[in-house]
């Protein structure tokens, strides 16, 4: 009977496993073996226990010589196992009646456990055990330890798994030769030798799973993923979009009016976006690129294209701030060449609101929130979609936006750098391009560290750049006092700030404020009217004011990697030497210092983000519910780097030269979670 068919209790267990097909009992592999094939004297196990500092499992068999239940200093069971080289106490706090009559004096027990050392000397806790006979034969094969659920036992999900193992084998999708050239098994025999390695097999060396057995199942896993994303990519190439084909006359107006020349990079980029746009499919491309790479820039050259061509584009960005900074910026650059530029936020209400809808139905571009796929928004000749900071949208909100149109092409753009070996993994369906050069004339930002106790001397620092003409940021994490954190606040900060430094002009801008009056704080800091800005994190992306020379982020250990070099970002933006000072209140934990330690060395978006992905991880690096992307679960992309290029070509292979072998590695390991992958 297959997992899906179980009685309710045991499927709803099962499923919260991920598991309702055979394929994903075998797909279950052990977290760790424990070897069981050998029985160790008690005598050795002692000894081997103070002689180390931490032991792992070990397997004892002895008889009982004693057992009681002590009520002090709280109520247990304590056994004594004996073989003929010493004794051993074996200690339970919780026990129940068939366990107390299995564990009588007298009865040969087989137990695994680690050997501590109790207040009664050396003792294992809340062993595994089980009665045996003294001729009992030990198992031929290490005894798999597999990720459980409340309610399901190690010996239930066993049983079910070896049911499996003892049907039919998978069918073998890779050929022989390739497999003996990478000296890789089958994967019958890889999934055979991991849920039960011979014995003789190290148990401590299958745990960093390089082993030939775990590179197996990792390269079916990636090659599963990269088969299911190229599929996607190849069938968005089906889907007709509008061809974009302008002369691009209205881009080459817009660069000749700028007062700097494009870069390199920027140059190369829009050249693959123009020739995308050109398709007769719909673009679904990434820009990549680090703080200040010039990305809106790309974008606007886009939307000359685009708007050329005689269609629309929209422009969405995660928060108000940016979508007003990216709107002011479009505006000045496009309006002057004749292109109505249409802003749409969510705050707009009554009749503002509903002639900002009917100008946006014919604009030539419409900027703006999530307000732009909102009902009742509509859009006559959409053709471009850009998304800024799209990994802070859902994958159905993108999708939205995109609905508004007739399959349009879509430009997605992120400050924060995706490693290579992410890229490949989990943006095989996109084309990615990457801005790997700053505009010239960009001033490198210095970071410093600072412990909260040194306050008054950065306190000193920002009168010294206020003197010199120049702004400065101070953020803080929280708009209210939190007594779980007690982190600064932005409130108490700008109060503190505003007495402490009465001759400065301090503002105030949090995600609290009404949108009218955070566009009005920022325009006055951009004016120059203000100092210093205390601001929460909604400064984080997009804000561009070249005279900020120095960024205070408050209680910096407490910001992830990403946000701590997208805020740094926004200095440095002009012709002074910039700063930033990271305030940290100790004690720091280990996580944290490994962040601000990154962030010190380092000013490469690239370099930080790959950092990054070792610390966190691609789940919490991607966000993977913000992504709809399947994780993977047993391939690591900074040790199986050398894997993911070998899926990578394999499912190229495998695709264009025999599909009804890629279906089934496809299948076996997405089943229905693939449609996310279609996002």
């Amino acid at each position: 009977m297959s997992p899906g068919k179980k009685p309710g209790a045991l499927a709803e267990k099962l499923e919260r496993l991920g598991i309702t097909r055979r394929e994903d009992l075998l797909l279950h592999l052990p977290l760790r073996h424990e070897d069981e094939t050998r029985v160790t004297p008690v005598a050795t196990a002692l000894s081997a226990a103070l002689s180390a500092d931490e032991t792992g499992s070990v397997q004892l068999q002895g008889a009982i010589i004693d057992s009681q239940i002590q009520f002090r200093p709280r109520r247990q069971l304590i056994v004594r196992l004996a073989d003929v080289s010493g004794a051993i106490t074996l200690r339970f706090l919780s026990f129940y009646p068939n366990q107390m009559a299995a564990l009588a004096v007298g009865n040969q027990v087989r137990c695994v456990g680690e050997i501590r050392q109790g207040y009664f000397g050396a003792e294992m806790v809340h062993p595994r055990f089980r009665v045996v006979l003294p001729d009992t034969p030990l198992p031929e094969t290490l005894t798999p330890v597999y990720p459980t659920t409340a309610g399901l036992t190690q010996s239930a999900l066993s049983k079910l798994i070896d049911k499996a193992l003892s049907e039919a084998p998978l069918d073998e999708t890779l050929e022989a030769e390739f497999l003996a050239k990478a000296r890789l098994p089958t994967l019958w025999d890889a999934l055979l030798f991991l849920h039960h390695p011979p014995a003789g097999s190290d148990a401590h060396a299958l745990v960093d799973r390089q082993h030939p057995a775990w590179r197996r199942v990792k390269l079916d896993e990636l090659l599963a993923q990269q088969i299911s994303l190229r599929r996607a990519y190849r069938a968005r190439r089906e889907i007709g979009a509008p061809r974009l084909a302008a002369r691009g006359a209205l881009a080459a107006a817009l660069v000749r009016r700028l007062p700097f020349s494009l870069t390199h990079a920027q140059c190369l980029v829009f050249t693959e976006i123009s020739a995308d746009l050109n398709a007769p499919y719909p673009m679904q491309r990434l820009l990549q690129g680090d703080v200040g790479a010039g990305k809106t820039l790309v974008a606007a050259l886009a939307i000359c294209q685009t708007v050329e061509s005689g269609w629309q584009a929209a422009f969405m960005a995660p928060t108000e701030i940016l979508a007003e900074q990216h709107y002011l910026k479009l505006v000045d650059w496009l309006e002057p060449l004749g292109v109505e530029v249409v802003r749409l936020l969510g705050n707009q209400k009554g009749r503002a609101r509903a002639a900002r809808l009917a100008a946006a139905r014919t604009a030539g571009l419409i900027v703006g929130t999530h307000a732009l796929i909102q009902e009742g928004v509509d859009y006559e000749r959409l053709a471009l979609v850009v998304i800024d900071e799209q990994h802070r949208f859902g994958v159905q909100q993108r999708l939205a936006l995109c609905r508004k149109g007739r399959a349009p092409h879509q430009l997605m753009m992120s400050a924060t750098p995706i490693p290579r070996t992410l890229a490949m993994s989990y943006c095989a369906d996109l084309d990615v391009s990457v801005l790997d050069e700053l505009p010239p004339g960009r001033t490198p930002i210095r970071t410093r560290l600072a412990r909260d106790g040194r306050r008054e001397e950065v306190m000193a620092y920002v009168r010294k750049k206020v003197a010199a003409g120049q702004q400065v940021y101070w953020v803080c994490p929280l708009i209210e006092e939190s007594e779980t954190l007690q982190l600064k606040t932005a409130l108490e900060t700008h109060a503190w700030l505003a007495e402490a430094l009465p001759e400065l002009c301090v503002g105030l801008v949090h995600g609290r404020l009404k949108s009218a009056e955070k566009q009005a704080v920022m325009a006055e800091f951009a004016a120059g009217k203000m100092d210093l800005l205390v601001a929460t994190t909604v400064i984080e992306v997009g804000v561009d004011v070249p005279n900020a020379s120095l960024m205070v982020i408050e209680h910096a250990e407490r910001f992830g990697l990403a946000q701590l070099h997208q805020l740094r970002g926004r200095v440095g933006r002009g012709a002074h030497e910039s700063s930033c000072v990271l305030l940290y209140a100790e004690p720091l934990s280990p996580t944290a210092r490994a962040r601000l330690k990154i962030i010190f060395e380092n000013n490469d978006g690239f370099e930080i983000a790959r950092q990054d992905l070792k610390l966190r991880g691609p789940g919490e690096f991607i966000g993977s519910r913000q992504s709809g992307l399947p994780l993977l679960r047993y391939a690591d992309l900074e040790a199986d780097a050398d894997l993911v290029e070998t899926a990578r070509a394999l499912a190229e292979i495998l695709l264009t030269r025999f599909p009804e072998k890629a279906n089934p590695i496809r299948k076996r390991w997405l089943g229905e979670k693939e449609a996310l992958l279609k996002a």
